[in-house]
């Protein structure tokens, strides 16, 4: 079953990793020495990247989130940063004036949505002139990568090729991304690729642990639990490290500008 975005028992599932030094160095590397009155983080979950925006520079940050349970979590695992703050929304309604920022992030969202169209357009609405909108997800082909000792997604595929089919049905390819940006009136679109570190475990014992927990990982909500119990050891059986394990993401990542 899919996972319940609302229930109270998932508040923390997205709070517990840190962003990845490399993606803040990236996202710099995109924005420049653009100052960043406000920075908005659309479907912001728990909060990591409402951090992370904060981190580089963003003075006022605003998450939203259509789950009011998983914002709950977000102003927990912010707590310590005063600029940070949250509201209900939606990538559709977001609830801000016009031209109200700097910056757009979107997440790890776009593959929730049904189209693209209407969610652009609201972060066009919202930004400044000039403003940057940066998308962050993952293509069919970003997915679909072998399993390795660090691209570890890639054995949920292997032994279940029906997480293929789901995956497959809700990922954009990176053509459709950048004629709906365009479409919705965006310029300078570019796309870049990036591997990021998604956490390093000491133990593979953390690893399987974080597995079989599914913490964060709502594709593996799709199994049961006697399929996540295969998937785990399926996983331990193909890894011969047993510590230091690096895992990674590849991600695609989409910079444009109003």
């Amino acid at each position: 079953m899919s996972i319940d975005f609302h229930s109270k028992k998932n508040k923390d599932s997205y709070t517990t990793r840190e962003a990845d030094f490399l993606w803040k160095e990236t996202i710099k590397g995109c924005i420049g020495h653009k100052e960043l009155a406000t920075a908005v983080d659309i479907g912001c979950g728990g909060g990591i990247y409402s951090k992370a925006l904060s981190d580089i520079g963003a003075m006022n940050v605003i998450g939203i989130d259509f789950s009011k349970a998983i914002l709950e979590g977000a102003k927990k695992n912010c707590q310590n940063y005063d600029n940070i703050s949250f509201k209900f929304g939606t990538a559709l309604e977001s609830g801000l004036s016009d031209e109200s920022c700097e910056l757009v992030l979107e997440r790890a969202l776009i593959h929730h949505l049904d189209t693209l169209s209407s969610a652009f357009k609201e972060s066009y609405r919202i930004l400044n002139r000039n403003g940057y909108f940066i998308i962050q997800d993952r293509t069919p082909e970003d997915c679909f990568l072998s399993g390795t000792e660090e691209h570890i997604r890639g054995y949920f595929f292997d032994l279940f090729p029906r997480l293929k089919i789901i995956e497959n049905k809700r990922r954009f390819h990176s053509e459709e991304v950048f004629n709906s940006l365009y479409e919705a009136g965006f310029k300078n679109v570019q796309e870049i690729k990036i591997w990021e570190t998604r956490n390093i475990y000491k133990e593979k014992v953390f690893l399987l642990d974080d597995l079989q927990r599914r913490t964060g990982r709502s594709i593996l909500h799709e199994l049961s639990d006697r399929e996540l119990s295969r998937l785990v050891e399926h996983i331990n059986k193909s890894i011969p490290s047993s510590h230091n394990l690096i895992e990674k993401d590849r991600w695609s990542i989409y910079i444009a500008q109003k």
